[in-house]
This record gives structure tokens, C-alpha cells and sequence, in this order.
């Protein structure tokens, strides 16, 4: 029989910029370099026209990194036995961190104002977690897997 899950968070980086919308902006981009280039062949700059596809080019590498840093997600478990986090980054490629829920600890630093970071340890080792959300979200998940893993150890231990 299967554990029950305390805790089973899927977290992934938001994009607010969406394929059609990225196409959209390479588009418009593309149509202004157009319009540039044409006013430049008018005025007899011919030399300056291959730089105008530099802009594009680093548009389109910019967005194409966005959407690969998109696809990496984390999901973290929370059982009665053991806690996991499991990592998938933009090519597929699978980490997975597990340790005993009754010695996991969870730490949130807070350096700055504007800054935290949330924590799995056990004895020496630890991880860092939910980097791609945002500092008050990561407020917010450290509580929430903090109350998971206390649930999850008096279930053990009751």
C-alpha cells in the first residue's frame, strides 16, 4: 500500500510571454529592421545592413534560451518515509535528492529584503529550492513543505 503524499508540489519557471507572442515580437522586429534597412539603401549605407541582422539574431537566441529555461521543473514529495525532490532540466535529464522525512530540515535564509532561499537538509547535505519562484513565494513554500513534513512525522510516529 502506497504512503500517503503530504506534499506534492510541481514547481516550474513562469513565462508571461507565450510562442505566438514570441513569434509576434520577431516579427515586428524583423518588419522595423526592414523598414530601417530601406531607408538606409535610400540614403546609399548599404555597408550598415548586415548589422541590422544582429539584433534579430540575439532576439531570437534570447527567446529560444527563455523557452529552453522554461521546461526545467522541480516536483518535491513529501511521504511518512522520505522526502524527494526530483529535477528535469531542458533536455530531459532527471536528478533526484531523497532523505528520511524524520531527519529532513528545511531552512529559509533571508539575507535581504528582497531575497530568500529555501532549503532541504540532513546532517552535512542540503539543497537548494523553488529558485524559480519569487522571494515571497519562496516564503510561502517553506512554510507549506515545513507543515508537510511535520505532518508527515507525526503520521510516523503516531
Amino acid at each position: 500500500m502506497a504512503s500517503p503524499l503530504y506534499m506534492d508540489r510541481v514547481i516550474a519557471p513562469h513565462r508571461s510571454l507565450s510562442p505566438q507572442g514570441a513569434a509576434v515580437l520577431l516579427g515586428v522586429m524583423m518588419a522595423f529592421n526592414v523598414m530601417v534597412a530601406i531607408f538606409l539603401l535610400v540614403v546609399g549605407a548599404p555597408p550598415v545592413l548586415p548589422f541590422l541582422g544582429l539584433d534579430v539574431l540575439a532576439l531570437w537566441l534570447a527567446l529560444r534560451a527563455s523557452d529552453r529555461a522554461a521546461r526545467r521543473i522541480e516536483r518535491v514529495q513529501v511521504t511518512a518515509e522520505a522526502v524527494t525532490v526530483s529535477r528535469e532540466d531542458e533536455k530531459g535529464a532527471r536528478t533526484i535528492w531523497t532523505s528520511p522525512t524524520a531527519f529532513t530540515r528545511v531552512d529559509l535564509e533571508q539575507p535581504g529584503e528582497h531575497e530568500a532561499r529555501v532549503r532541504v537538509m540532513i546532517h552535512r547535505k542540503r539543497l537548494t529550492l523553488a529558485r524559480s519562484l519569487s522571494p515571497e513565494e519562496r516564503v510561502s513554500f517553506a512554510g507549506a513543505l515545513r507543515e508537510a513534513i511535520r505532518a508527515a512525522r507525526a503520521e510516523r510516529w503516531s
